[in-house]
């Protein structure tokens, strides 16, 4: 195969299309099934076939330039389709089937797509819903009939010779070639532009900083980083599981999946990492757990801030030297920071007292820490830059960063600022740097508190308070009984804890250090809505709602 000049476009497909030359019969995809076995995928295989499907779309009137809603569970059609609308230069448009109901109807709506691509539970819902029914005109259903309008997959790749071969459209760098949704469990969801710089930009930080070389196998529990896999010449190994709830994983399924394939890569958000930390209950299934993932060289994680404490449970699973890559990002920007568990534990104590959580060293960006409270900002030079170790608003620039919010200029203009030929991406969290140059994370920016002055940050609060023994985890929250904005703590007790005993202690624990003094205003939570996806990131603003509402039950030392 040629050799792609930068000069003449880019496509991320060239890196699966060299890989399929050079390890023709590794396995690109492993799909585990309900009984347990697997449905496999060569590189060659996935090769060819994505190129059957290229031509498939073309000849069915779905060609460049279309926007395309694929909602695909996650296994060998779902990787092949993706890589046939990226040869084809369609762009994917990828929603987060657990942002809702509501959510999945108003992103369709922004995105206006020209086709939709699903198994028959999403043309179901289409229908039934109306997901796009004044933009779509081409619909293609995967592993169904054409019941439910358009055509099948199946019909489709039929008209198509098997040794058919399709050149792979080569694109600007910087032309659009996917909008990915964000899941909204921080806000609104927003369609996020991709761009091949990005893809590429992505696919050099999994090689140069993350270390992933070809011959790999990951078990891939969150789709879209699994779609690197193949481009890296590494195996994808789905396991059964629901990727949009990780948290209700069969662990059992998951590690006879790694062990089937000496999976020597492991990508796990902190809520199911946490679920392995405590999987063993006993010497024999923590000696069976370590048996079974010695094959692993490096765990990624991210999607959420890391717990210490769940964190060195866990790497005791793991052999002597292999480190759980703790990666801080958005789908914005990822990825931007990275620490090993090794040294993410060094900084226990720190965080335990209050100094936020160490996301690490930037990755392939440039990172800059601003004064709160700037608003929008149309250059970087009207910016004002933090002191240093001064908690600020993250911003970041460099090639793995969005340039921009899909049809959405409102969005765009609050989270760009413009400096020169470049940009600066707002994060949208609040942290610092210290002086050896790693970034520290003190929670969303729109999830601090301010009264008269002072500033309570939430991870910084919460992370001191959760060291209470009493306590499962605390929230940080804002709300106006009436009387003007009061921060109040929520508490997840642990069972059998004693309500006033706890409020008592956090109360004097919050009097210890300077960033939690003040906080007095204690009330009980049965359980905090969460995300589904990461079961990590709390729906503060639900959580205000209901403290508003049960003021007269709040503990007041």
């Amino acid at each position: 195969m040629m050799p792609v000049d930068k000069e003449c476009g880019s496509n991320l497909c060239r890196h699966l299309q060299r890989a399929a030359v050079n390890r023709p019969t590794d396995i690109a995809v492993a799909r585990q099934r309900r009984d347990g076995g697997f449905d496999e995928l060569t590189l060659a295989q996935l090769d060819r076939l994505s190129d059957r499907i290229a031509q498939a779309l073309e000849q069915y009137g779905i060609v460049a330039g279309m926007k395309t809603v694929l909602m695909v569970t996650p296994g060998p059609e779902f990787f092949a389709l993706t890589f046939a609308l990226f040869k084809a230069g369609i762009i994917p448009v990828m929603v987060d089937p657990g942002m809702g109901i509501a959510n999945l109807k108003a992103c369709l709506g922004k995105a206006a797509p020209d086709a939709f691509i699903g198994i028959p539970k999403a043309q179901l819902a289409r229908r039934l819903l109306g997901w796009g029914k004044t933009s779509i005109c081409r619909t293609i259903t995967v592993n169904g009939s054409r019941l439910w309008g358009g055509r099948s997959l199946e019909s489709l790749l039929a008209d198509i010779p098997s040794n058919v071969r399709y050149s792979a459209r080569l694109l600007p760098a910087d032309a659009l070639c996917a909008i990915l949704f964000t899941s909204g469990s921080t806000g609104e969801p927003k369609g996020v532009c991709y761009n091949h710089r990005m893809f590429e930009a992505q696919f050099r930080a999994l090689r140069k900083d993350y270390g992933i070389q070809p011959g790999e196998s990951d078990l891939a529990t969150f789709p879209l980083f699994a779609l690197f896999g193949p481009a890296l010449g590494m195996t994808s190994v789905i396991p059964d599981m629901d990727a949009s709830r990780p948290i209700k994983a069969n662990l059992g399924k998951l590690l006879n999946a790694v062990a089937r394939y000496g999976c020597t890569n492991l990508f796990l958000n902190p809520a199911l990492l946490a679920k392995f930390a405590d999987y063993p209950q006993t010497p024999e299934q923590l000696a069976s757990v370590q048996s079974q993932l010695k094959t692993v060289r490096r765990v990624i994680s991210a999607g959420a801030p890391a717990d210490v404490k769940q964190m060195a449970r866990f790497c005791q699973l793991l052999g002597q030297g292999v480190q759980v890559l703790n990666s801080y990002g958005a789908t914005e920007a990822l990825p931007v920071s990275m620490l090993g568990s090794d040294e993410l534990l060094t900084t226990a104590t720190q965080t335990d007292n209050g100094a936020g959580i160490c996301v690490g060293f930037a990755v392939g960006v440039d990172i800059r820490i601003v004064r709160i409270g700037q608003g929008n900002v149309d250059d970087s030079t009207q910016l004002s830059d933090c002191e240093p170790e001064e908690i600020g608003e993250i911003l970041v620039c460099g090639p793995v960063v969005s340039p921009a919010y899909y049809d959405n200029p409102a969005a765009t203009a609050r989270a760009k600022v413009a400096d020169g030929e470049r940009f600066w991406h707002r994060m949208g969290d609040v942290g610092y740097l210290d002086n050896a140059g790693r970034l520290w994370m003190c929670g969303r920016l729109g999830h601090k508190v301010e009264v008269d002055g002072k500033t309570w940050f939430s991870l910084p609060c919460e992370r001191v308070l959760n060291t209470h023994p009493g306590v499962k985890r605390t929230a940080l929250v804002g709300i106006d009984p009436g009387s003007g904005i009061q921060p109040v703590i929520c508490v997840e007790l642990m069972p059998g804890a004693d309500r006033p005993e706890v409020f008592g202690g956090l109360a004097s624990l919050a009097e210890q250090y300077e960033h939690t003094r003040g906080l007095t205003h204690f009330i009980a939570h049965p359980g905090f809505p969460m995300d589904v996806r990461h079961n990590a990131k709390i729906f503060r603003e639900k959580l205000a709602l209901w403290v508003h509402k049960q003021w007269r039950l709040v503990w007041h030392s």
